[in-house]
């Protein structure tokens, strides 16, 4: 098995859920934040989520406090923001480290297998990793891509055999 399905995280309500339930999906994993500048990204990625949902495509966000504590609410905060103001349905995740020794496995492994540019620590929130339908990584968005420019590569993983893989990086 993939590792990436050998990784689980908790819900915004505490629920434990494996990756391996996501298997045959294309993923978007994101790390969040409610108030940084880039928050507004919350509305592109409900729409990607919507427009591609029927072809396999699930975003998966992950709120993150380690960049000038722009994530400091708790769960519940967290969820009546992205919901009442981004209408945010895809899956949300408790709140997480993505860098240092406190990160969570999940982003661990995505480092690890899509280093950035500058090295694999994730330099902001909002950074986005494109998993394809067999687990493996496939692309690594910089925090300030948004929709129309990730749109390609999300096509691209949705229609390609699953053994396909873009290693490029953009952050």
């Amino acid at each position: 098995m993939n590792p990436f399905y050998q990784l689980s995280a908790n819900t915004l309500h505490g629920q434990p859920v494996a990756m391996q339930q996501y298997q045959g999906k294309v993923l978007l994993v994101v790390n969040t934040a409610s108030q940084c500048g880039l928050t507004p990204q919350y509305q592109d990625l409900q729409q990607l989520h919507d427009e591609y949902a029927d072809q396999g495509l699930v975003v998966l966000g992950f709120p993150c406090n380690q960049f000038r504590q722009q994530e400091p609410g708790d769960a519940e905060a967290i969820g009546s923001f992205c919901e009442l103001n981004y209408g945010v349905r895809f899956p949300m995740f408790d709140k997480v480290e993505v860098n240092g020794p406190g990160a969570h496995p999940i982003f661990r492994y995505l480092r690890e297998q899509l280093p950035g540019w500058f090295g694999s620590a994730i330099k902001w929130n909002f950074t986005k990793f494109l998993i394809g339908r067999d687990g493996v990584p496939i692309r690594r968005f910089a925090p300030i891509t948004r929709k129309a420019k990730m749109a390609p590569a999300i096509q691209r993983a949705l229609t390609a055999p699953a053994e396909w893989v873009d290693t490029k990086t953009s952050s």
